[in-house]
């Protein structure tokens, strides 16, 4: 823990070199975006994050690192920590990975990035067991009102959801599907985009591919 510490000041520090980040200074939230990336990972089936049950984590898997940053600048927001150490923490996530998941947005406690970049997830309700492509799209129309969506939910590359929309459970968003301002029933997979959206019914448990379900 006191060397991913370090690593990660470094990395804020060289960053934004407008002061120098200490470790010290840093380790209470890695330690609490840590607990919150084991207990995440214990309950991810693909390759490397929880090999044999028990959760792993590597610095130099982009995707889980792109996670624990995300964790990390939520983690600062969450307990009142300094904005601008949330905000750098954010912005190293977005210079690294290129993705877009700002501090205040809440993610569910379980979820998973896969290859996300150009994905931006703004202002919404998420389910549990959320996981999400690269070029990917969540937030709010022009009148402010954002999505709610139910448990497990996944965004196949370059889709979205925008706006006064709510998802069922058991989701699937196909690859560059976009639903806006519309309501999607659970179990059911979406393709094409308004006004030519498709959703089709499906029996199968597309979340069981990437998470360890109760």
């Amino acid at each position: 823990m006191d060397e991913l510490s370090q690593y990660v000041a470094r990395q804020l520090s060289g960053c934004f070199p407008d002061r120098s980040i200490a470790a010290h200074s840093i380790a209470a939230h890695v330690a609490a975006a840590m607990e919150r990336v084991e207990y995440c990972f214990s309950r991810v089936v693909i390759k490397g994050f929880a090999p044999g049950g028990d959760p792993s984590f590597n610095h130099l898997h982009t995707d889980q690192y792109a996670m624990f940053l995300y964790l990390l600048s939520n983690s600062v927001f969450r307990t009142g920590g300094d904005p601008s150490l949330a905000a750098k923490a954010y912005g190293l996530n977005k210079a690294l990975h290129g993705i877009d998941a700002f501090y205040e947005v809440e993610l569910p406690p379980v979820f998973f990035f896969q290859h996300p970049v150009g994905t931006v997830l703004g202002r919404a309700v998420y389910g549990n067991y959320f996981a999400v492509y690269q070029r990917c799209s969540i937030g709010s129309n022009l009148d402010g009102e954002a999505p709610v969506l139910g448990d497990g939910l996944v965004m196949f590359g370059g889709s979205g959801i925008i706006g006064r929309c709510r998802t069922g459970n058991n989701v699937c968003l196909s690859v560059d599907a976009i639903v806006m301002d519309a309501d999607i029933p659970a179990d059911s997979v979406v393709f094409g985009r308004p006004p030519a959206i498709v959703r089709r019914p499906s029996r199968r448990r597309v979340t069981e591919r990437f998470f360890r379900v109760s």
